[in-house]
Parts: C-alpha cells; structure tokens; sequence
C-alpha cells in the first residue's frame, strides 16, 4: 500500500467482458468498493458477488445521483456512453475512470470541450483504461523515451486484430455490429500517445470492405472490416496504425518504435545498450494481493496507476485527460479520411 487511505469506489458495468470487475478494485489495499451498477440485473447481481459492494443500483446515472459514500466512479458500461457518463460524475464531483474509449464517434465529437471543460472544473483525475499503455511492451518503451534511449521516434506502428467474421462479441443494444474499426482505435494508436504522451496532427486512412455479410455494417454507414492509417505526429516522425475485424489472424494488440538513437522491436531494445544506463523498463511490483490482471497483465497497473493519481499528490497518472483523447480521436478522423477515399484529414488540438 502506498498511502493509508482508501478510494471509495463505485463500479458501473459489468457486462459481456465483465470489465467492472476485472480490473481489480475490489484486491487492492487502497480502494473500497462501495456500491456497482448495472441495467442488467443478472450482471448486477454477478457485479456485487464479485466486488463485494454495500449498494447495488439499476444504472450508473442513479449510483452518481443516489450514492453519497464514494470518492470515485469507473465507468465499464457500454462505449457509447462513456463520455456522457464520466461527464455526469465530473459535475457530482466525482473522480472518474472510464473503459475505452473516451469518445465515440463522430456524433460525439461535440462532447469533447465538455469534456474537457468538466474535468477542468472539477479538479478531479479523469483516467481512461488503456490497456496499451501498462503492456510490458509499451511500458519498456516509455520509460526509454522518457529517458532519453530512443532520441527522436522516426516510425511508429500500432496493429489491433481481432478476428469476427461470424463470432461478433455481444454488446449493449448491439453497439458493437458494424462499428466503423477505427473507432476503436486507442490499442493501436496508444503505442504512440501513451509512449511519448504527444498527439497526432493528420491522417490518411484507408478501409478495406468488410468480408462478414452477416455484420451489418450499414449500422453506422460503414462499409469497412479493417481500416489502415498513416498518421504525421508531434514532434516529427509518422505513424502507421491498424484495426483489424476481419483478417484471420492471431488477435493481438501490440506496436513497435524506432528512433533516431534506439528502436524497440520484438519487445527488445536496438541500439547503444549504455543509453539504457539508469533506465528501468521492467514494471514495477503492485500491491500484495492485486493481480496483474488481463490484456496482457496491465489491468492492475492501471487500477493502481488511477489510484494513486487521487491519493498521492504530485502523482501523474499516465492516460490522463490530455492521452485518452489524443488516442481516441485521431481514429474518428481517420475513418473519415477513409470514407473519403485516403483524403488527408487535419486532426484538431483537443486539450
């Protein structure tokens, strides 16, 4: 433990991936779960068995509204109502930890100064669960950007496949069938933001035409299984970042870098092994008791990361306000350069 108080937490959403209670709020020594929620009542009830909560509510809007015992709210519910959500629990004062991604699509683009403009207010720690960004890949390659083993990043690239034709996972009012791939880019895109914490300024992108007839994917007007982009980032340098839904394949979310100085492939460093001098890439032990968790060990370090971003003054939590949406948006204008045939899209400051 490294603090002796706890976070009161509150969980929404336990879902088809059972994410509420994945991430492990319920094993580490400083947080309590207080209450969870969840609309439906099977999964609530499977919610509170396995997080041991006092309170169970039908939704997240009445654990905010009704709830007055918790410090903090995270948000597993179903994508498109994240933004809404962690919103609302900004403006009850709440600390909020959301499942990815921050925003969703187009249409909600307009949220994003409010967004902004609700955690500015506040004061609270917004976090976005990246599961990227404590990989033991892209953790290793962070603390060697921050330490100066790679100089300048020249080349980056990010690939997240996750193969469905046929076996689409389940998901709240069907939010996932046809979902435009892009949309869905933050364990892609992350092996960008949530290394160097800068963001993307344009795209290309192109989409392939999706092979699964039975995916619908007229839901949101979009025609494409996988989408490609090509990105220029701050700094310097360029980006090549993927989603896949229907290539076969082995399903993955992985990346690589190079740099001026060092490059990381194949979860190795390439370069002057002296530059690594005073770096550690290895992940840190967490807590006694808190599992590491899954996509690829990383819930628990973001359980903690979070955690201690709300006791611990001066802690700087990795995917903060500024990465969440620095990794999301730069896919809702990438599928928009593919809807328009590789047209080069400007992507706008969000923070």
């Amino acid at each position: 433990p490294f603090s002796d108080r706890k976070v009161r937490m509150g969980i929404a959403g336990e879902g088809v991936c059972q994410f509420g209670s994945a991430f492990g709020y319920q094993n580490h020594p400083n947080s309590e779960v207080v209450a969870c929620a969840d609309v439906q009542p099977d999964r609530l009830k499977l919610l509170q068995e396995r997080t041991k909560a006092k309170r169970a509510y039908a939704s997240c809007e009445e654990m905010i509204e009704k709830e007055k015992e918790i410090d903090a709210v995270y948000i597993a519910t179903d994508a498109p109502s994240h933004a809404r959500l962690a919103i609302l629990a900004l403006e009850h004062g709440l600390h909020v930890v959301t499942a990815v991604p921050a925003i969703f699509g187009e249409d909600q683009l307009e949220l994003v100064p409010k967004l902004v403009e609700a955690v500015k207010r506040s004061g609270k720690v917004y976090q976005m669960n990246e599961t990227t960004a404590f990989r033991a890949n892209c953790f290793a390659m962070r603390r060697i950007f921050e330490g100066g083993g790679f100089g300048e990043i020249a080349y980056t690239e990010g690939e997240y496949f996750h193969y469905g034709v046929g076996k689409q996972v389940g998901s709240y009012k069907g939010w996932r069938v046809g979902l435009p791939p892009l949309w869905y880019a933050t364990h892609s895109t992350g092996y960008f933001t949530c290394v160097t914490h800068r963001r993307f300024t344009e795209v290309t992108c192109l989409g392939r035409p999706s092979r699964d007839a039975a995916d619908r994917r007229r839901r949101y007007g979009n025609p494409f299984g996988s989408e490609m982009s090509f990105l220029k980032c701050e700094g310097g340098g360029s980006a090549r970042m993927l989603v896949s839904y229907d290539m076969p394949c082995v399903n993955s979310e992985t990346g690589r870098c190079w740099g001026l100085l060092g490059s990381y492939v194949g979860d190795r460093y390439l370069g002057d092994a002296t530059r690594l001098k005073g770096i550690e890439p290895l992940r840190p032990r967490l807590p006694p008791g808190m599992p590491a968790g899954g996509h690829g060990g990383s819930h628990g370090y973001l359980t903690d990361d979070f955690l201690r971003g709300v006791l611990v003054k001066g802690h700087k939590i990795c995917v903060d306000l500024k990465t969440a949406l620095d990794t999301t948006v730069c896919g809702i204008y990438a599928h928009q350069s593919a809807m328009r045939d590789g047209e080069t899209v400007k992507i706008p400051v969000c923070v």
